[in-house]
């Protein structure tokens, strides 16, 4: 089947290296442009595209992957399948017509929940103790089309999402390329979504990083690792003669302790870390000060004279 691939970041690569080394015909990735920047500033890396320069596949870069132009050099390349994967458009109906199988989607959860565009982060931040990928029929509906395949994977307590989102990649390709064989043999078994269970797994915002230390220890413990490695979970300590300074939180621990101290309150602060919570209390592990580099609590306190009863905002 001769498949164009439809992806930008380090998601869908694996998926790519998959699909060429199957039976099937990669004949182009499409890929989002580099993003204008200010001043000298290099663009963000594009890991497709440099996968698809290393595999010597043509690439296409639309600005609008919907546009009368992009639809146009989509039918050239006479592709029978799109495969999208962390790609950062949506198709509309019109694209989808183009290619005979239309397209399929990998999606990094168990659909219909975390529908959406960062469904990893989310389901480390609420908690789930398993998650896969969803191979879906693409749709004009965000990630509802019937699904094709799935696979799955338990979240580990010490899982990031970038920890998470690396196995995904790595588990969703092998599905994909069995959907293909069984779309080119016209043996697939589509299951449509149950809408009443679908959840939503919105866009990661900076300021969704900001600790809210009256959820529970428990619960920021998981946000740390949902949120990394962006836009990462950050809070704020007050100083009279300073502005606030800004505390990124790379690694922390729910402790089995419980107190009575308003949330935020520094509990302890010699050789370790510990703040009140609306339940329970959070050993802050490693920390990173704005504009330093990552470092222990131990290390943190020798320059920083915190104290017991101070509060974090």
């Amino acid at each position: 089947m001769r498949i164009a691939m439809m992806g930008t970041g380090p998601f869908a690569v694996p998926t790519l290296r998959a699909l060429v080394g199957s039976s099937h015909q990669v004949v182009a990735v499409v890929t989002r442009p580099a993003a204008a920047t200010r001043g000298n500033r290099r663009p963000p890396p594009n890991p497709m595209r440099a996968a698809a320069t290393e595999l010597n596949l043509p690439i296409l870069e639309p600005l609008s992957i919907n546009t009368d132009e992009a639809c146009a050099e989509l039918r050239a390349l006479e592709a029978e399948l799109f495969v999208v994967c962390d790609y950062g458009q949506i198709l509309k109906g019109h694209v989808l017509e183009i290619a005979r199988y239309g397209g399929i989607n990998l999606h990094g959860s168990l659909l219909p929940k975390y529908r959406g565009a960062a469904p990893v982060a989310w389901a480390i931040y609420h908690g789930e103790s398993m998650t896969g990928n969803t191979v879906i029929q693409m749709t004009p509906g965000l990630d509802a089309g019937p699904i094709l395949g799935q696979c799955r994977t338990p979240i580990e307590s010490d899982d990031t999402a970038a920890t998470l989102e690396e196995r995904l990649a790595e588990m969703g390709a092998p599905v994909v390329v069995e959907v293909v064989d069984a779309l080119a043999a016209g043996t697939t078994a589509p299951v449509m979504q149950d809408a009443s269970q679908a959840t939503k797994a919105p866009r990661l915002k900076k300021e969704d990083g900001l600790i809210d230390w009256s959820r529970s220890a428990r619960a920021i413990e998981r946000q740390i690792r949902a949120f990394q490695p962006w836009p990462r979970s950050y809070c704020f300590v007050a100083a009279a003669k300073d502005d606030p300074l800004r505390l990124v939180i790379q690694r922390a621990t729910a402790l089995s302790d419980t107190t009575d101290a308003a949330p935020g309150t520094i509990l302890i602060a010699h050789k370790q870390l510990g703040i009140a919570t609306g339940d329970g209390i959070l050993q802050l592990d490693e920390i990173q000060p704005a504009g330093k580099r990552a470092m222990s609590a131990e290390e943190f306190l020798r320059g920083h004279a915190l104290a017991v009863g101070e509060v974090l905002e």
